[in-house]
């Protein structure tokens, strides 16, 4: 057997432990083990060695340290009723218009993700402020359920994200640099969602009624609730940029404005500052079990050759690169059904990146082009969060409205996933969507 089919047959073992629900950190692990074994001849030496170094060198890798601390800002803007302020003051300002609503549980998913750097928690926290009020004022429960559960994906997409993180560190890129080029897109997500509101409320005028218009006094006293969230915000993704403080520096410098924040405002009690310890933790068991598991598949496959005799027969081949990215792409929306965003990271980049770099895109450079798949990657594994059958989201936001139907909330989020594909299209044909604010900030 050569290389390259020991590495499709570990991936067939990867995906049939996927279907019977084994955790992917194991799947990982099982599979990268009977690659070992294989070439090894079923000498055990070389696996056991290997995983000692791989273990060491992920736990101590200090880069990594940011993720339990953008965690446990998350946690801290999660229990300390931060998210309630950033719904309250968007929906103050656009509630009183045909989907405002709507709207402003868009804009305060894309705020609190600001603060969170995860999907799933952005899902749950908001959809646990934003859906009562949605359903208390009429909405339908499509719009408010496939609305959320879109909302949600801003919360990997808008920086800080953990996905980025992991992503700069498998490439050696810069995690600032990929901050600022995941802004504009961000928000042109963010924008495009609330489109996509306002087209089903044209078509649909009982889908989104308007709220109680408030008078300009609660409006702005409302605006005042999100400054700490902003400033947060501002010190992580400045401070990171600027250089007056490296990831690690600026996600501790949040986490503790966030916390300081949450119990100044009486959201956050002893046992609220527990659950976030605990969360926080949990989380990053998982994360890191998943990375080292990854390392270890990685590392197998880098034994098979598969991934250099992969990109040295795609640049052979005389595919247009265009073809090649779209592939990849159609690839990512498939692993949607089985694994989540972190895996599907952790899994293709190290196979897809080095196919990418050996192209030739609009004349990029080896920089540039390492930037923009970034973004592109997240964008499509956030897809994954939402796509129908088994996305992430759909049921975290279901789970929540008992009384809506999963097809109705599989339904509901058909139309955003449409935004998602224009932007994805339009960042490919339009690099500069993410490249224009990292070479000004430059």
């Amino acid at each position: 057997m050569s290389g390259v089919e020991l590495g499709l047959a570990a991936f067939g073992i990867l995906m049939a432990l996927l279907v019977v629900r084994i955790p992917i950190g194991i799947a990982m692990f099982l599979a990268a083990a009977g690659i070992y074994l294989v070439l090894n001849r079923g000498d055990t030496t070389s696996l056991l060695y290997t995983m000692n170094n791989l273990v060491y060198a992920r736990l101590s890798n200090y880069d990594l340290a940011v993720i339990p601390l953008f965690i446990l800002m998350g946690q801290f803007a999660t229990h300390g009723g931060l998210s309630k302020s950033l719904f309250h003051a968007a929906g103050s300002l656009i509630g009183h218009i045909r989907g405002g609503l709507a709207m402003a549980s868009t804009a305060a998913c894309a705020a609190f993700g600001a603060i969170c750097g995860s999907s799933l928690a952005t899902a749950a926290t908001m959809g646990q402020v934003a859906l009562p009020e949605l359903r208390r004022n009429n909405y339908s429960g499509r719009l408010a359920t496939g609305t959320l559960a879109a909302g949600g994906t801003l919360g990997i997409l808008i920086p800080p994200s953990v996905p980025l993180v992991i992503y700069a560190v498998l490439t050696q890129e810069s995690i600032g640099k990929l901050f600022v080029a995941a802004v504009i897109p961000g928000i042109v997500a963010a924008l495009g969602y609330m489109a996509v509101i306002r087209i089903i409320v044209t078509l649909d005028k009982d889908a989104g009624p308007a709220s109680p218009k408030l008078p300009w006094s609660q409006r702005i006293k409302a605006q005042f609730g999100v400054l700490p969230v902003l400033l947060v915000f501002v010190v992580v993704i400045v401070g990171i940029y600027g250089g007056w403080a490296n990831p690690t520096e600026a996600a501790s410098i949040g986490a503790a404005a966030c916390g300081l924040i949450a119990v100044i405002s009486g959201g956050m009690r002893l046992k609220d500052l527990k659950q976030s310890i605990v969360g926080t933790a949990i989380a990053t068991a998982m994360i890191f079990l998943v990375l080292i598991g990854a390392d270890l598949l990685n590392s197998a496959l880098a034994l098979t050759q598969m991934p250099t005799e992969l990109a040295a027969w795609v640049k052979n081949s005389g595919m247009p690169p265009l073809l090649v990215l779209f592939t990849i792409i159609g690839i990512y929306v498939l692993l949607g059904c089985v694994m989540d965003s972190l895996a599907m990271i952790l899994l293709t980049v190290p196979i897809f990146y080095p196919v990418i770099l050996g192209l030739d895109f609009f004349g990029l450079s080896a920089g540039d082009k390492s930037i923009w798949f970034g973004i592109v990657a997240l964008m499509v594994v956030e897809i994954g969060l939402v796509h129908p059958p088994v996305g992430m989201n759909l049921y975290v936001i279901n789970k929540l409205a008992d009384d809506v139907p999963m097809k109705e909330t599989a339904l509901g989020v058909l139309p955003f996933l449409a935004s998602d594909l224009l932007r994805i299209v339009a960042l490919v044909f339009f690099p500069p969507l993410c490249l224009w604010l990292v070479h000004v900030t430059g």
